[in-house]
């Protein structure tokens, strides 16, 4: 995998290394696009924790901020790196799969 798509990848999995985190996708997931304080109502996490989850999820590419009426800003989801990031465990995947084969036929002869 060429270098950018691994750091890509490592920036994804470092977001979701954390289960606020990993909550507020699934938020966002679940419901569309939001605020920090349309999610700070439906977790039980606060406004400002959730402005600091929200932002690390921006520098992963995760989640696109985009302005709204009166200064609000809303997030929304974002999968090119989260398909980059499936894609580095796809190839992980199939690097594996021939050795584990291998041993398979292995114990079974």
């Amino acid at each position: 995998m060429r270098p950018e798509l691994e750091a890509t990848a490592e920036r994804v999995f470092v977001a979701l290394a954390d289960p606020s985190r990993r909550s507020v996708l699934a938020a966002l997931a679940a419901h569309g696009p939001a605020t920090a304080t349309d999610l700070a109502d439906r977790l039980p996490i606060t406004r400002q924790a959730i402005a600091k989850h929200l932002a690390l999820l921006a520098e992963a590419g995760l989640v696109i901020a985009e302005p709204g009426e009166r200064r609000r800003v809303r997030y929304r989801l974002d999968s090119a790196p989260m398909q980059v990031a499936q894609q580095f465990l796809a190839a992980l995947s199939r690097d594996w799969d021939s050795p584990l084969d291998a041993l398979r036929r292995h114990l079974d002869g």
